[in-house]
């Protein structure tokens, strides 16, 4: 067993009060495993699901929640050969996702996530197969690099990895939570012109200095007809889709011919819709995205160095303010919350 104790944050009961902190030995990786010291922890809208229902995964009380950790190797087990001690690391949201199509079949659907069926890391220390890390960014402190594997993955796989993103093209991202923010940097980093619907005028002025070109005031109207006159009435060659429900048939409007539309999010209901002619005449595609293998989250890494992205992130919270940071979720903050267990 390794000297001393760690803290791990766990729920009881699917109610943000149960969320209380433990104390524990620290363990002793195993063969293949790695045992990391958690710098920071970043947190996802999921991460509130999971804590308040659950989101119908087969979980087993108590859990731990929160997928997305930086920190640095403090030992490694027999056999392990991608890191060594002193290395930094992220997580990999879906471990045994390596690379190409995801894993598993029809139906049962694929669920193996980190705090999903697998545990979560809102903790000081893990103990992890070294298969289900990455090497973190050299650019980027543990707060930063934490944000990478759910948000930035995801926009990375939606633009990039999918949607072979090119100088020129037309985005529009949702909000200015961390996946669109995330798609904002990537698709300006590539040359293209971004635009931002919120409900807010001051996340959109944050977004335009961030390096948005255009604006689009979700309350103040038909926001997909904004969206087409802004493009001079071609449309968006990309779509980050947050909202789902009914919105769907909107972003379609809004999509230029041969289009991409990547469903990253349904806030607006599980259940999406469409009328049928867009769909026909337009011929877009349409991709449900669920994060991303760890190939391309290795490919992601590389570009965050090369380029010098900066994360947005919103308020860096210390680890005895866990329940301020999962309140904060609450109110749609401007790019990501991020714990610091250091």
């Amino acid at each position: 067993m390794t000297d001393g104790t760690m803290t791990r944050w766990t729920i009881t009961a699917h109610d943000i009060a149960t969320l209380q902190p433990e104390t524990l030995p620290i363990p002793t990786p195993g063969p293949g495993e790695v045992l990391v010291k958690i710098g920071a922890v970043a947190l996802n809208y999921r991460d509130k699901m999971v804590v308040e229902t659950g989101m119908g995964l087969p979980l087993s009380l108590p859990v731990s929640p929160a997928s997305d950790m930086a920190g640095r190797v403090l030992a490694t087990g027999a056999g392990v050969s991608r890191f060594r001690t002193g290395d930094r690391v992220i997580a990999q949201f879906i471990p045994d996702w390596i690379d190409g199509r995801r894993p598993g079949g029809a139906w049962p659907l694929p669920l193996d996530t980190l705090a999903g069926t697998l545990p979560g890391l809102l903790a000081t220390h893990a103990v992890l197969p070294e298969d289900w890390l990455v090497a973190a960014p050299r650019t980027l402190d543990d707060a930063g690099a934490a944000t990478l594997p759910v948000a930035g993955l995801t926009a990375w796989m939606a633009l990039v990895e999918y949607g072979r993103i090119r100088a020129g093209d037309t985005v529009l991202v949702q909000g200015t939570g961390g996946v669109a923010l995330f798609g904002l940097q990537i698709a300006r980093a590539h040359g293209a012109r971004v635009l931002v619907t919120s409900g807010s005028a001051d996340k959109l002025a944050q977004a335009r200095a961030l390096g948005a070109d255009h604006g689009i005031d979700r309350t103040a109207g038909d926001w997909a007809e904004a969206a087409v006159a802004a493009t001079g009435g071609r449309g968006v060659d990309h779509l980050l889709e947050v909202a789902g429900g009914a919105g769907l048939g909107s972003s379609l409007r809004a999509l230029a011919p041969g289009g991409r539309i990547s469903v990253i999010g349904v806030l607006d209901g599980a259940e999406i819709s469409a009328n049928v002619k867009p769909l026909l005449t337009k011929a877009p595609v349409i991709q449900g995205i669920a994060v991303g293998h760890r190939r391309a989250l290795e490919d992601f890494v590389r570009a965050v160095d090369m380029l010098g992205l900066q994360p947005v992130i919103a308020r860096r919270y210390r680890a005895h303010e866990v329940r301020e940071a999962f309140a904060h979720l609450d109110r749609g903050p401007f790019g990501k919350l991020v714990i610091e267990m250091d």
